[in-house]
């Protein structure tokens, strides 16, 4: 006789767009292994029409403590602003809660090095929402890049140009340092080289520019970087919000072949091409065809993968180092650009101004400055 799967008591924190969009979909396609039975919000208004789509039967609260005393879940679902994330992280995990967090987890490496106390104190785990991991197709990339199967990674490509206008950043926490933790870079761009770092593993040191080009914010609206990859692959990674033709794309070059991903918010295995070098015989790229079961990226995805680690009791992906290497990366960038230097993997810890905050003390930062 098969056993029924357990299904975690899930509370979401935040009912906006991404919760509503992104988290009940998923919950619901989930529903044989989770039971939604909390959200909170501090807009009372907001938490109602949440509670009506999703089912009254969900406790409604507007402090994430009193939530936790009463309903004690299995995992909190964290939707809020970022300037939230650690605190909440942190509540969830002493509460004995496993959590899933919209990116960035925390504003700095001593955020995350607070994250990871918590974790081990608790016992639970924290993982950053990074979908573009999770489909079928990157999957699928990740494993014959890092088995060698396309050969060595040698040359690499990763932009996300996307576009803002000026109402997108009249919501009062976009474009700050101290509740956003930075521009594009934190909050557009991270998905796309979070996804790169996963295909290649890794990096050794960055270089970067920045800039504020057209946007009344204190945080860049545009930034670049030049990368070198452990394994000895070169990158470029673009991240702006000024771009009117949007295009999310990753493309490796590796010795036998290239891969490329197109999209924009989120992929298939459509998506994805591969073209052989010319010395590369037939039925040996045949075998790179992406596989028959396409899974889309997906918030939908990334819970399936949680829950199996939470089946397991094993550390889930997306947290851990994993999810520290891809702030730290953010922290390089910003490191790089503002001080004009090559910033080394490792190289930002306690007492470095970047290990606090994205800024680095350069919180006035404006280009001219640093021409």
């Amino acid at each position: 006789m098969s056993l029924s799967p357990v299904r975690r008591r899930v509370a979401v924190v935040g009912t906006g767009a991404i919760v509503s969009g992104g988290h009940l979909p998923a919950l619901r396609t989930h529903a044989d292994r989770t039971e939604l039975v909390a959200a909170v919000d501090v807009d009372q208004g907001r938490l109602d029409a949440f509670r009506a789509t999703a089912g009254e039967q969900v406790a409604g609260f507007t402090s994430m403590s009193a939530m936790l005393d009463a309903v004690r879940p299995d995992l909190v679902l964290i939707g809020t602003p970022p300037s939230l994330h650690r605190e909440q992280t942190v509540a969830a995990l002493k509460a004995g809660a496993w959590v899933l967090c919209e990116k960035p987890l925390c504003l700095s490496l001593a955020e995350y090095d607070d994250i990871a106390a918590a974790e081990e104190t608790s016992g639970a785990y924290a993982s950053v929402v990074f979908q573009h991991r999770y489909g079928s197709g990157a999957a699928h990339a990740r494993e014959l890049i890092r088995g060698g199967e396309l050969g060595a990674p040698l040359v690499a490509h990763c932009q996300t140009t996307w576009h803002r206008d000026a109402a997108y950043y009249s919501v009062p926490w976009r474009g700050r340092w101290a509740t956003e933790g930075g521009g594009p870079t934190m909050g557009h761009g991270i998905h796309q080289y979070d996804l790169l770092l996963h295909l290649l593993g890794e990096w050794e040191e960055i270089r970067a520019m920045a800039a504020r080009l057209v946007h009344d914010t204190e945080s860049e609206d545009v930034s670049t970087a030049l990368v070198r990859f452990r394994g000895g692959a070169l990158a470029t990674v673009v991240n702006s919000v000024l771009s009117p033709d949007e295009v999310s794309r990753i493309r490796v070059d590796c010795a036998d072949a290239t891969v490329e991903l197109t999209h924009l918010y989120g992929h298939g295995n459509d998506d994805w091409s591969y073209t052989p070098a010319r010395h590369v015989p037939a039925e040996r790229a045949a075998a790179w065809r992406t596989p028959p079961r396409d899974v889309p990226s997906s918030h939908t995805a990334q819970l399936g993968t949680l829950l199996d680690a939470c089946d397991a009791g094993t550390r889930p992906p997306g947290s851990g180092a994993e999810a520290r290497s891809t702030l730290e990366f953010a922290a390089a960038l910003y490191k790089a650009a503002f001080t004009g230097r090559p910033v080394r993997a490792g190289e930002i810890g306690p007492g470095d101004p970047f290990y606090t905050a994205m800024h680095g003390g350069h919180s006035d930062w404006a280009p001219e400055e640093h021409a």
